[in-house]
């Protein structure tokens, strides 16, 4: 391989990874600051944004002129357009983190409302989704991609019972109708990262074995009944 392409290479992954590092912590940060109603560290979530937005797009660039300075073939090829999906995928992701915290900071003056208790098991299960997601990318381990894919009903079985809480809290106590949807859209925002981490293991799977499995996914979802269909389709 040209040692200057190797080079090139490394350089976009190192620059991955470090962006996947800043998104982790941005939606640990995310939810930290609703489960603690700290509005302040809430702030600071919707404050890092730009600098999300500009290293996705200093990586987009870095991808494009490897592909218009060394045309890249085979292997070297599948990871630059991996680069370029995940690169994407995160900044979704970072977008979702701000979702929550924005969602976190009209929740903060809301004290009256209690969050549901199957809030906190799905805020852990997609946070464990993200993580090893982004520790199949290290590795390149595939088997724990598979694996992040397997787990996202979990996310949409929780997804829906979120929302009849929702539904049944607005019934019975119509006064918070507006909290109860923040909340309801907290729980939608973590069932689309769930699916951004899923996203990310289909083009890990990619990148290491050339088979894309994203449509296997998209149709096993659609099997499991339409209350998971719908999250799909806005990918």
């Amino acid at each position: 391989m040209d040692l200057h392409l190797q080079r090139e290479l490394d350089k976009v992954k190192g620059r991955l990874l470090e962006i996947s590092r800043n998104i982790t912590e941005n939606v640990r940060q995310a939810v930290e600051s609703l489960a603690s109603r700290d509005k302040w560290l809430a702030q600071q979530v919707i404050a890092s944004d730009v600098s999300i937005d500009d290293a996705e797009v200093d990586l987009e660039e870095d991808c494009l002129k490897i592909l218009a300075l060394y045309h890249p073939a085979n292997d070297d090829l599948r990871l630059v357009v991996a680069v370029l999906k995940i690169n994407a995928m995160l900044e979704r992701i970072g977008d979702l983190a701000v979702n929550i915290a924005e969602r976190s900071v009209f929740l903060v003056d809301a004290a009256e409302i209690e969050l549901p208790a199957d809030l906190p098991l799905m805020t852990r299960k997609v946070q464990d989704m993200l993580q090893d997601s982004l520790t199949s990318l290290l590795n390149t381990d595939t088997d724990l991609a598979r694996q992040v894919c397997a787990r996202d009903d979990e996310v949409d079985d929780l997804n829906r019972e979120l929302f009849g809480w929702v539904e049944r809290g607005i019934r019975e106590t119509p006064e918070h109708t507006d909290a109860l949807i923040h909340i309801l859209l907290v729980a939608r925002h973590l069932e689309r990262i769930a699916d951004m981490a899923t996203s990310i293991s289909t083009v890990v799977v990619y990148m290491a074995e050339g088979e894309i499995i994203r449509h296997q996914t998209e149709h096993f979802h659609r099997g499991g009944g339409a209350g998971g269909a719908a999250p799909a389709a806005e990918g």
